[in-house]
């Protein structure tokens, strides 16, 4: 969270909440995740996540510096992702990453991290250290 000086001439907490944007470094250690693809990639800033398993939902969304958090381990993933332009995806419950996954990702340069907390944590923790939700 931002010192209380770097928040001096914000009129609420909300609109310092509404600025924050984090690395998916830092993303990655708050979900206690582990990295799979793309690691030259943890400076990318995020400032928006989304979380869930549809991917007909993940196609509605039209945000960037967007990442996704599900627990749907598979090709389409990945695939979704990319038409999304989604650029890190975090997969919940210890779900884990196959080879051709990790291959498509690379292609893509699209970041995997696995982490073994739920979809409800993982959300949580995120909104709580101030990344913005999409609804």
């Amino acid at each position: 969270m931002k010192s209380k000086d770097s928040l001096k001439g914000l009129t609420s907490i909300n609109q310092a909440i509404t600025r924050i944007e984090m690395t998916i470094k830092e993303i990655t250690e708050i979900v206690d995740g582990k990295v799979i693809c793309c690691e030259d990639k943890m400076s990318t800033y995020v400032e928006y996540a989304f979380s869930s398993d549809l991917m007909s939902d993940v196609l509605t969304i039209e945000k960037e510096n967007l990442v996704l958090i599900t627990g749907l381990a598979n090709l389409q993933t990945i695939r979704t992702s990319e038409m999304s332009d989604i650029s890190c995806i975090i997969f919940a419950r210890d779900k884990k990453i196959g080879e051709d996954m990790i291959s498509l990702a690379r292609e893509n340069q699209m970041i995997l991290v696995e982490s073994p907390h739920s979809v409800f944590h993982i959300s949580g923790e995120l909104y709580k250290a101030g990344i913005k939700s999409i609804y």
